[in-house]
């Protein structure tokens, strides 16, 4: 049986390949993203059927709760959600200092990093909890930069990743008994748009950071591959935890 995934941020990036491993895995993918031309159009690209584009801002609740009736009415029960959507903060090409930072910088920094999971989370397990599936998955996207204090990234978005990793813990505890997990992944220095723009602007090409022991920059199929793992069966017995995808950036 085809399991149905909701795929946030979805539209471009990390986020669109995630949608790709989901549906070579056989799932249902509904391709959610605040740009919804990119999002039906990735769900277009997707192999298999039935996948489809959700117009969706992750920030605003009722949007959230529409965009779940939208799937589970259209497709069936979410088994899998991957909470990908994020945004980065620059300010001239750079990262504000916490002096330089408005008040309401900070708050669209939790509310598109922190909040957004928040809200998918609780909208998936509202509905779990009435109607529950085999094999569900809950994955979030915390960073690197939460871990480290930042890399080129403001402390608004520090702030808003390092959250996410105590929200999904607590996701994972209360997802627990209707046999979900939940987990984060905190991806280091991976090519992606968001990269170059923190790297001085889009098309710019970063330097490999000589701490990464790998020796380069990841890709956003190698997080997407992290993130098929988590979601699958094999991955029954592993809540609650944060998987680093990172070259060894960040080592313990």
């Amino acid at each position: 049986m085809r399991r149905v995934a909701i795929v946030t941020g979805a539209g471009r990036g990390i986020g669109a390949e995630i949608a790709h491993v989901l549906a070579a895995a056989n799932c249902i993918v509904a391709v959610a993203d605040i740009d919804g031309a990119n999002a039906t159009a990735t769900a277009a690209a997707l192999p298999g059927l039935g996948h489809i584009g959700v117009t969706l801002d992750v920030s605003d609740e009722h949007a959230v709760e529409a965009a779940f009736e939208r799937v589970e009415l259209e497709l069936g029960p979410v088994a899998v959600l991957v909470c990908a959507a994020g945004k980065l903060l620059l300010q001239d090409g750079r990262r504000p200092l916490i002096t330089e930072t408005a008040l309401g910088n900070w708050q669209e920094m939790l509310a598109v990093n922190t909040t957004g999971p928040f809200l998918c989370a609780r909208a998936m397990l509202r509905r779990r909890t009435d109607n529950p599936v085999p094999h569900g998955r809950i994955v979030t996207f915390s960073s690197c930069a939460a871990q480290l204090g930042g890399y080129n990234a403001s402390a608004a978005y520090i702030a808003a990743k390092a959250a996410v990793l105590g929200l999904t813990k607590a996701i994972a505890r209360e997802a627990a008994p209707l046999g979900i997990t939940a987990n984060a992944i905190a991806p280091g220095i991976i090519d992606t748009e968001m990269l170059r723009l923190a790297a001085g602007g889009a098309g710019k090409t970063p330097a490999t950071p000589s701490a990464v022991p790998l020796g380069r920059i990841g890709t956003a199929r190698e997080v997407a591959d992290a993130v098929g793992f988590l979601v699958s069966e094999a991955a029954s017995y592993v809540t609650g935890t944060t998987m680093d995808v990172n070259g060894g950036y960040r080592m313990q």
